[in-house]
């Protein structure tokens, strides 16, 4: 059993284990908080908490069970499910703590020789081994991306070198963007959080765009919205939805309305109280007001409606009209 505590998102999505006559597909974490991904378990007994060995398209590694998927969750991959090799066994859980302890040592003889071979636009961020020691991939990050696409840099003799300098496992190197170089270094958020978003509980990053932030009302500055990996703030995306449905219910900007306190303008709204502020010319000068939406009625709207309550039912012509308006001559 793994000693590791489960991700707080592992007690909402795990379910008791299937009937014996269904095949039994769990959730498996390489990363305490990272994106889960399904293999068959049917036939091993397991259960959240255990380490499996699995076979992925970068070797072998050991992960967590944090769930059993149900039946109507599952989504069946491209040639099925992969099965588990196994129970991870106390040997297995010693080598990957063996490895995982000479990381930081394989992390800083890259970034040494990075310098020395004067590869300045990049930054080696980590160094992972695989659990039994056969890989050593380095997770780097370069320059910003290009037309969408990351900014390839020429690694060709940093390879040739660290593969020398550790013979017997398989050397790779993978870049990675600045919001996972966020999420591996961890740290103070921009707001002061004591753990970022990211390392915290995020298991995968949602697009975020400036939109979000007008909707919400949030000031432009890039200090605002801009988080630690230099991105938009993730959390711009936590109460977008909220921002939308509230402010569909409310008058835009500029409209006039009609208030207990007269005729006035919309200044500025607050979504999530759902109240306006409206703008009222007090003799020569003007005052604003907050108020509830439903205190307010927007004012061409209601002329219009006063205007089809005064007009003669369109359909007096054609007959068979029982609106009990007079037809007009």
């Amino acid at each position: 059993m793994s000693d590791l505590p489960l991700p707080a998102a592992t007690a909402e999505s795990s379910v008791l284990a299937p009937p014996p006559s269904l095949k039994t597909i769990i959730g498996v974490r390489f990363m305490r908080v990272g994106k889960i991904y399904h293999f068959d378990a049917t036939g091993f007994d397991v259960r959240p908490g255990d380490r499996v060995i699995v076979e992925t398209t970068r070797g072998r590694q050991l992960g967590e069970v944090v769930q059993f998927v149900p039946p109507e969750a599952r989504s069946v991959p491209d040639g099925g499910y992969k099965r588990i090799e196994g129970l991870a066994s106390p040997r297995d859980l010693a080598m990957e703590a063996y490895w995982k302890s000479k990381e930081t040592e394989a992390m800083i003889s890259c970034r040494a020789r990075a310098a020395e071979l004067l590869l300045t636009e990049i930054k080696i961020v980590k160094a992972e081994y695989s659990y039994d020691g056969s890989r050593l991939t380095f997770l780097y990050s370069g320059p910003d991306e290009q037309n969408g696409n990351p900014a390839r840099v020429d690694l060709k003799s940093l390879k040739e070198d660290m593969q020398a300098l550790y013979p017997q496992q398989l050397v790779q190197f993978r870049q990675i963007g600045p919001r996972d170089v966020a999420k591996l270094l961890g740290g103070l958020g921009a707001c002061g959080l004591e753990t970022r978003c990211c390392s915290l509980f995020l298991t995968e990053f949602s697009p975020v765009s400036i939109k979000m932030a007008k909707e919400q009302g949030i000031s432009l500055d890039p200090e605002e919205i801009t988080g630690m990996c230099g991105r938009l703030r993730c959390c711009l995306v936590y109460e977008y939805e909220q921002y939308v449905a509230a402010r569909k219910q409310l008058p835009k900007l500029k409209k006039i309305v009609l208030t207990p306190k007269g005729e006035g303008k919309v200044v500025d709204l607050n979504p999530l109280k759902e109240t306006v502020w409206v703008e009222i010319r007090e003799g020569e000068g003007v005052r604003s007001y907050e108020f509830h939406k439903n205190d307010i009625q927007p004012k061409e709207e209601l002329e219009a409606l006063q205007k089809k309550a005064n007009s003669p039912c369109d359909r007096h012509n054609s007959g068979g009209c029982d609106c009990g308006k007079a037809k007009k001559r």
